[in-house]
């Protein structure tokens, strides 16, 4: 099968390049100005450069194919670099459904994220919003929603990353967060999945026709509270760390005061989320995989060890 892919160069999407080779599909890469350094290795791999603001660049990549797979997502916005949540979670969607309609391609995968709705967060309702135009577009699409996505970032960033980096590594102790009065009673919540086992997810959709019209939210094999990923990742490198409870109203006051500082680590909105939680059933992905998916533990969080895979601190 020949599969466009829109996203491709990201963390998940590299994954999702890698898997599709394994599988024997073909991939055509959309690629922005600047990224040639993060195109997958690989010879099942047609590139296009240019944006998803370009209808040309759009249709040459979806030019014979069979499927479309989208995963363009941020995290924090960069109006100035016109990286928006409006523009690339939301907008880039409904371009992406018109060039599947002018060439002629019927299947489509979107990767979303778990607990999107569309009176949320400016995050949460664009994904909402991009999931609600995809299935109502008459094309043949599914919809996935991970929880935390994890695993070996190669160079660019996820969570485990970010909380070794931020949190971890820092000489400070680490702030556990928790909602209303207690740590205990109000734990914040997720179900981490290793981006090999989202990879997975895409590729068994794109053989089973029963995904159609359907939304999968994905989760590892364990809920752990965020003070249990801390002590996870600290084992994984090699550190004790003292964890200081912290309710999350009091970081919001902080973040409503200094988010906009490129190295402040959380956004309000992202705090936001946090405290909503972020947990979901792993038989949904093991009916998708047909196999355990890692967890998330030492063994799996061994690419944080690596000084080459250490981000700097900011």
């Amino acid at each position: 099968m020949k599969v466009a892919l829109i996203g491709g160069t990201g963390f998940v999407g590299n994954y999702i390049v890698t898997a599709l080779g394994g599988e024997g599909h073909e991939v055509s890469l959309l690629m922005r100005p600047g990224s040639d350094d993060k195109i997958p290795a690989g010879d099942h791999c047609r590139v296009t450069r240019g944006d998803i603001n370009s209808t040309e660049a759009l249709d040459s990549t979806l030019t014979d194919c069979d499927a479309v797979i989208y995963t363009v997502g941020i995290l924090r916005e960069s109006p100035k670099q016109g990286m928006t949540f409006e523009a690339l979670q939301y907008d880039g969607v409904v371009q992406m459904v018109e060039s599947a309609r002018r060439c002629g391609v019927d299947r489509v995968l979107l990767m979303s994220a778990n607990g999107v709705y569309t009176e949320g967060t400016p995050y949460q309702s664009t994904k909402a919003r991009a999931e609600e135009y995809v299935l109502a577009s008459g094309l043949a699409a599914t919809v996935f929603r991970p929880s935390a996505i994890f695993g070996d970032p190669h160079g660019r960033m996820e969570i485990g990353t970010q909380l070794c980096r931020d949190i971890v590594r820092v000489p400070w102790p680490a702030i556990g967060f928790f909602t209303g009065l207690s740590p205990v009673t109000g734990a914040v919540m997720m179900s981490p999945v290793h981006a090999a086992d989202v990879a997975s997810a895409f590729t068994a959709a794109l053989a089973d026709p029963s995904t159609v019209g359907k939304t999968y939210v994905l989760g590892g094999p364990e809920n752990l509270s965020w003070t249990q990923m801390i002590r996870t990742i600290a084992e994984a490198v090699g550190r004790r760390k003292w964890i200081f409870p912290c309710p999350i109203v009091l970081m919001k006051l902080a973040a409503t005061l200094l988010d906009w500082l490129p190295g402040f680590p959380v956004t309000r909105d992202q705090l936001t989320m946090l405290a909503e939680g972020n947990t979901a059933d792993v038989a949904v992905l093991e009916s998708l995989i047909r196999r355990a998916p890692l967890r998330f533990e030492p063994e799996s969080l061994a690419y944080l060890r690596s000084p080459a895979k250490r981000l700097p601190l900011i």
